[in-house]
């Protein structure tokens, strides 16, 4: 089975050419006319807007019989539910607790999710954030983009994997547990790949650059399924990246304030796909792609190298580190145990 650290790197002269193919070549894969989800639960973190919304109401729209909206605010998790409950009167919606700078909520997201008697089947974790000013989690001490995006993403994954496993039925489909990714990790510059410790040089608000930090989070993740796929079989559980390329109509760039937010509207309406053609990424990733797309980065419905610098000895090296520190960060939910555990 081949994943994208299999695959050989990357041969687009530009990521400019690359932008160019997602946003205005590249043709969406939906799924097939008799696809049905009927007696299937998906779970879909940030999903009370944008394409976390969008993702959720397709997969209804594949006769999905349980939804979990996995949000922040529960007051808007439950506005979205009700206009999707109206969409689809059949189906089982629900609204859950979750905020992603929390690794308390993360945990207990996870502990909820396994006292459950049904399976999920399918988990798309969509949070997110760019961050346009320089923020610190309290309860952790690190930079709130890396934080959201890597670390507690991190956490949450490695927590749900033995439930996941665990819940299949003998004989059953593996779930689907899909990452949200980013094109842009191929034009990071990822500055601080040589630093030792690598996590807290992120946490300097010295160097603190919105895009490259954004970038690099999306860099980390990849760095992350790099690694995991030494220990989770496509066979359990199948883990994928899918990136939705540059999207109009979504709350990524809520804090962006001035000219800088007109031309971000501008710039979408212009080049950006719709939420619609974005969120058929991740439903692809559930749907469409089995075990095939296992360790794979999925950009435009297709399986794709990591960042160059993933190939790299300098990189192989930054990703061993990255693996260790995140071990050892998460260190008090267990992750190496569950980890083990999995393998086994």
């Amino acid at each position: 089975m081949v994943g994208s650290r299999d695959l050989p790197q990357s041969t687009a002269s530009s990521y400019l050419n690359v932008f160019f193919h997602n946003q205005f070549l590249a043709q969406p894969q939906w799924p097939a006319p008799n696809t049905s989800l009927s007696g299937k639960t998906a779970i879909v973190t940030g999903s009370n807007t944008g394409l976390g919304y969008e993702a959720a109401r397709q997969l209804l729209g594949l006769n999905l019989s349980r939804m979990i909206l996995a949000v922040r605010s529960l007051d808007k998790g439950e506005a979205a539910a009700s206009q999707l409950r109206q969409l689809y009167p059949k189906a089982s919606v629900e609204v859950w607790q979750l905020d992603m700078s929390s690794y308390d909520s993360v945990q207990a997201l996870a502990r909820r999710i396994e006292s459950q008697s049904w399976r999920v089947d399918i988990v798309i974790l969509n949070a997110g954030v760019i961050g346009l000013k320089y923020n610190t989690v309290k309860s952790t001490g690190h930079e709130e983009t890396v934080q959201i995006n890597y670390l507690s993403t991190v956490l949450l994954a490695i927590l749900l994997l033995p439930i996941l496993k665990g819940k299949r039925p003998a004989g059953g489909d593996p779930a689907h547990l899909t990452i949200v990714s980013a094109a842009l990790t191929l034009a990071a510059r990822f500055p601080n790949r040589d630093r030792n410790p690598l996590l807290p040089s992120f946490d300097d608000p010295k160097t603190y650059n919105p895009r490259e930090q954004y970038m690099s989070s999306k860099v980390l993740m990849q760095m992350f399924l790099w690694k995991l796929v030494d220990y989770v079989s496509a066979d359990d559980v199948i883990v994928n990246l899918a990136d939705p390329a540059w999207c109009k109509g979504t709350e990524l760039h809520r804090d962006a304030a001035g000219g800088m937010k007109v031309g971000m509207k501008v710039f979408a309406a212009l080049t950006g796909r719709t939420p619609k053609v974005g969120a058929s990424c991740y439903v692809d990733a559930v749907v469409n792609k089995g075990k095939e797309s296992h360790g794979c980065f999925l950009m435009s419905w297709e399986a794709h190298p990591f960042a160059a610098l993933l190939y790299t000895p300098e990189g192989k090296v930054a990703t061993q580190r990255l693996w260790d520190e995140t071990m050892a960060e998460l260190d008090f939910a267990g992750v190496r145990s569950i980890l083990d555990s999995i393998k086994g």
